[in-house]
């Protein structure tokens, strides 16, 4: 009775406070998950666990493993089971001699090693399909960290120009107040506003970029796309020299894909030639006969063996154009391989270039341009201040200021979206 009738109303009304706070402490472990910054290790693990387009290209070799398998073995025997020469007119099973129950087996051996060379050309095809994966994977790799990248420079960018509005806005506000005391002109303000309405529009564009960067993410670790970069490029100062990533070249998984297609054609060469050749099958077979001879001893059963070989008379033309074929596809291998490496080599050399114009920029604006834009922004804000300048000058060298500090972030990030793409074709370690 007590709980029914005496203290209801204060529990319901304590429910009704800590109802809140529950529902807080429940939410936390989501919001926090959100909150963690997300690293690029991570970006870089989630991107190669059950990636859908690697697991396809191992399921494409596991499957050309296993059909090398089946092409390696010989063909099924062939049961054979009839009666023979049984006397249609008159007569029984016993009537006439040659009148037998017959059961045998036939097997047929494909010409010279076409069995063990159609296993090889699989495995080489599955080799081929298993470096295809293991370039996907890189190729993968390098695209999640370059959209890491790009959202980490979104963000920051972002929140520099987020950071520099109040700057703006009070530098619009002095404009007003000293305009309205008459030692401005309203030119100044005008500026000053147009200025800042710029900014704003630079925060729509930069949020816009920013959620383009993070469904480019997205592709590849799904929604922890969301979550706030963390604040910390990766430590990519080094590279090899570019002699020893050229000569790794020759290891490039697209170069492997090619080399074990070449072997693979080549093989398809020899199986063409092989198939020049005769097949042959063995034939066992055993006759049961009933009946007795005119002297009465039983009629004895029969024992059948036989070689069937192939006559490839009629296939010669057959042959060559099969032969003519496989050495065509050699060919076009060994074209096609000589142009992946020409491709990466351009690739290689490109990006290496790239990667030091990148190094020596950033060098420059480490020594030099931060600190001279930053500089002469205030020198033009003293100027103004005292009289001695021009306003426009003053938003010019603070806006330039701003662009000079966005520029560096994008230089490192090109910097570091270029380590990535060298430590792909380079294959030193990322």
């Amino acid at each position: 009775m007590y709980f029914q009738f005496g203290p209801l109303p204060e529990l319901k009304i304590v429910r009704r406070a800590l109802l809140p706070v529950v529902a807080t402490f429940i939410s936390l472990p989501v919001f926090g998950q959100q909150s963690i910054p997300l690293t690029l290790a991570e970006v870089e693990e989630r991107a190669l666990v059950s990636e859908p387009g690697q697991q396809a290209l191992q399921a494409k070799a596991m499957a050309l493993r296993e059909r090398g398998v089946a092409a390696g073995e010989l063909p099924d025997p062939v049961l054979r089971v009839g009666l023979n020469n049984f006397p249609i007119q008159s007569g029984s099973f016993t009537t006439e001699g040659m009148t037998h129950a017959a059961i045998g087996l036939k097997q047929a051996f494909p010409a010279g090693k076409t069995r063990s060379l159609n296993t090889r050309r699989f495995d080489l095809l599955a080799s081929e399909m298993t470096e295809n994966a293991e370039t996907r994977g890189r190729n993968v790799l390098t695209a999640a960290r370059t959209a890491w990248l790009d959202l980490y420079y979104w963000e920051l960018a972002h929140g520099l120009v987020l950071q520099s509005r109040p700057f703006f806005d009070d530098l619009a506000t002095i404009t007003r107040s000293l305009y309205a005391v008459g030692r401005k002109s309203q030119q100044d303000v005008l500026r000053a506003e147009l200025e800042l309405s710029r900014l704003d529009d630079r925060l729509i564009e930069m949020e816009r970029q920013r959620a383009r960067a993070v469904a480019d993410l997205g592709q590849w670790i799904g929604q922890d796309a969301v979550r706030p970069v963390a604040r910390k490029l990766p430590g990519w100062e080094q590279i090899p020299t570019l002699g020893s990533m050229q000569t790794t070249l020759a290891q490039h998984p697209m170069m492997r894909a090619a080399d074990s297609q070449i072997e693979a054609r080549v093989a398809g060469v020899d199986l063409a030639n092989e198939r020049s050749k005769s097949g042959w099958a063995l034939d066992l077979g055993y006759s049961y006969r009933d009946g007795s001879l005119p002297s009465g001893e039983p009629r004895a059963d029969f024992i059948t063996l036989g070689v069937t070989v192939g006559l490839p008379f009629f296939r010669k033309k057959s042959v060559d154009s099969n032969l003519s074929a496989a050495l065509q596809e050699r060919s076009a291998a060994q074209s096609g391989r000589e142009q992946t490496l020409r491709g990466l080599q351009s690739q290689l050399n490109a990006e290496y270039a790239r990667w030091q114009d990148l190094t020596r920029r950033l060098g420059l604006y480490d020594t030099h341009i931060l600190d001279q834009a930053r500089n002469h922004a205030e020198a033009a804000l003293l100027g103004y201040q005292s009289d001695q300048g021009d306003f426009s000058d003053v938003m010019r060298g603070y806006i330039d200021d701003l662009n000079t500090r966005i520029d560096h972030i994008r230089l490192q990030v090109e910097r570091a979206q270029s380590y990535a793409v060298l430590a792909n074709l380079g294959g030193f370690p990322q």
